[in-house]
């Protein structure tokens, strides 16, 4: 049986409630780019249509080069993500891109614009516009997320750049706490960021992601997800968000990954789905699962058992590595061989149907060949 949570949440009156459809009416009149923000979170949640994200840092994604033997520099990281935007036939499964600021500016080798690229295949062009993560004063060692400073000047930019949707990332952990402080200040931080974003034309994607590292079980984890989730939507509401022009991008209820207990697919797409009915408004455009470590066969298999059970939304993914992980790592095996190019591009688009077939609920894992390996890391950065 789940787990009720012990979080009571913000006691909502009926005038609060009045107050708050008051302030999204006057968001949707006021916003001039209401109906294209509109259209664009309908067109990116298309039955079967989910996100690439390939916004990793530049260290990060250097840093993932360099492991595999490629030196971190802006023309390889450049060259690897133009493998990933020009794979012929993923705009039929991926509606959207995230991309790095860098990645934004930069173009395939042919001259063609990325976001020109993207847009050929019917991908709508996104920008992760968060400034990272840094160490939340008189904590346990928890972290919060910087970026809103200037955030509205950026988000113009992004938008006349080409961008329509975008992206930030804030964390939230388990073996901290996690604390009141901290919760509150991811949802209020994702709140104001998203508010701004809408009124500069983009489509935010609501991440606060709650981390795999620790020992806990499932209900602990589904007790703090539903605590964070409360928190987040109190504040997007009382900041005029529009539901139905916002992407939601949650982790997975699942058990932390040093839990001697694990969880199969069913169990945590039950879980999942219960946080997600119990705190989620079905107004919402569409849930964009983060992978969060995962195995790339793991986050397929528990993204098609939730596509099995009824429910109100759009629930798709929105992964980087379980996407990327052994297309980069084929890659690796000779970055300069349009043979092996055309081998990684081969996985990606089988990566991305697979997800694809999740979303809509019949992945058949018999006729899958995909990599079951974890892909966690401790105190991961991005």
């Amino acid at each position: 049986m789940l787990a009720q949570t012990s979080f009571t949440g913000v006691k909502v009156t009926a005038k609060a409630t009045s107050t708050r459809r008051s302030a999204r009416t006057v968001a949707v009149r006021a916003n001039k780019y209401a109906d294209e923000l509109l259209e664009t979170a309908q067109n990116m949640t298309k039955p079967g249509k989910g996100i690439l994200a390939m916004d990793e840092s530049n260290p990060t994604c250097g840093g993932r080069l360099e492991a595999l033997g490629i030196e971190n520099t802006e023309e390889n990281r450049r060259r690897y993500r133009e493998l990933l935007i020009t794979t012929k036939g993923l705009g039929e499964y991926v509606g959207g891109a995230i991309l790095f600021e860098e990645t934004l500016y930069q173009s395939c080798k042919d001259g063609t614009t990325f976001v020109d690229a993207l847009r050929a295949q019917g991908i709508y062009p996104g920008i992760k516009v968060d400034k990272g993560l840094r160490p939340l004063a008189n904590s346990n060692g928890e972290s919060w997320c910087q970026g809103l400073d200037g955030l509205a000047e950026r988000a113009a930019e992004y938008y006349k750049q080409g961008a329509r949707f975008c992206k930030w990332r804030t964390v939230v952990s388990i073996p901290a706490g996690p604390s009141k402080m901290a919760v509150t200040d991811a949802a209020y931080g994702l709140a104001r960021y998203a508010a701004i974003c809408q009124n500069a034309g983009l489509v935010p994607i609501v991440e606060p992601e709650i981390l795999l590292d620790g020992d806990h079980d499932i209900d602990r984890n589904f007790e703090v997800a539903s605590m964070v989730w409360a928190e987040t939507f109190k504040y997007l509401a009382d900041n005029g968000v529009m539901f139905d022009r916002m992407l939601l991008k949650p982790s997975m209820v699942a058990p932390g990954a040093d839990c001697p207990k694990k969880s199969n697919a069913k169990e945590v797409a039950a879980y999942t789905l219960k946080m997600l009915n119990d705190r989620v408004p079905p107004s919402t455009a569409g849930i964009m699962f983060l992978s969060g470590g995962l195995s790339e066969l793991d986050s397929t298999m528990y993204l098609n058992a939730m596509n099995q059970q009824p429910n109100p939304w759009h629930v798709s993914f929105s992964y980087a590595r379980a996407l990327q992980n052994t297309v980069l790592k084929t890659y690796a095996t000779g970055p300069e061989d349009p043979a092996v190019i055309a081998k990684a591009q081969e996985i990606l688009l089988t990566r991305a149907r697979e997800n694809s077939e999740a979303q809509r609920g019949v992945f058949d894992v018999t006729k899958s060949s995909t990599d079951g390996a974890s892909q966690y890391v401790s105190g991961y950065v991005y």
